[in-house]
């Protein structure tokens, strides 16, 4: 809009455009004052070591802290053989080549690589690569299949209550196990994360994350040392 006088011209704006400066001038000031990660700034917000985690570490951090916390039970009646293990693979959940194959022999064919099977599931050769160890192993001879929760310690966290159908499931569960060296799974024994952790701490997130899995799927209660162990674990997870 022109409005003359003066002999020349000034421009006027119109109250649209009044309205549009106005409201340029309070955003500069909104954003000054909310700092420079509003507004679409291009600036990366610094994580300081182990506060940031994956969305898994995330959700079983959440997935602990709904866990009951006990102090561990009584190991009065325990015996592996209250857990029968090495069952029938196809009976729990397993896929294996064959009908002949125990949860042992099915075991050691989904974590290898090039598993060599004959007849009656005998495992004669293959690669297993122990995440405990970070080492690989051609001898299936070498490779022990770890209850990653051990059967004692989810006997003293719950497990002495079940039936033994419930117990034979969990001995055979696919989640609830995994192909080892056989010396890091005798170190390990029935010890928690409290007293025990893999060598190779590069895994410590991957396992601190299985374990509480499995303690939430069979409603199984943590003890402080060991939920403080855990959390420790959890810290050790990569920024997403």
């Amino acid at each position: 809009m022109r409005e003359g006088g003066d002999g020349g011209s000034r421009i006027v704006p119109t109250m649209r455009e009044f309205i549009a400066r106005i409201a340029s001038v309070l955003i500069l000031v909104l954003a000054a004052a909310c700092g420079p990660n509003q507004f679409g700034s291009s600036q990366e917000t610094i994580v300081g070591p182990g506060t940031g985690r994956t969305d898994g570490s995330s959700e079983a951090s959440e997935t602990l802290e709904n866990l009951e916390v006990a102090p561990p039970g009584s190991m009065s009646g325990y015996s592996r053989e209250r857990f029968p293990h090495w069952s029938r693979a196809s009976d729990f959940g397993w896929n294996p080549p064959q009908a002949s194959c125990d949860v042992r022999e099915a075991a050691l064919i989904r974590d290898g690589e090039d598993v060599e099977v004959g007849s009656g599931c005998k495992v004669s050769s293959g690669a297993w690569l122990d995440p405990y160890t970070e080492r690989t192993y051609s001898d299936p001879q070498e490779i022990d299949i770890d209850h990653i929760v051990p059967l004692a310690e989810a006997w003293r966290s719950g497990a002495s209550s079940w039936d033994d159908e419930q117990r034979e499931r969990y001995a055979n569960d696919p989640d609830v196990l995994l192909s080892v060296e056989d010396i890091a799974n005798q170190q390990k024994g029935d010890k928690g994360p409290e007293a025990w952790k893999p060598p190779n701490e590069e895994e410590w997130c991957d396992y601190a994350q299985h374990w509480i899995e499995i303690k939430a799927e069979y409603e199984l209660g943590v003890d402080e040392q060991e939920k403080a162990a855990l959390e420790q674990m959890l810290g050790t997870c990569a920024v997403s």
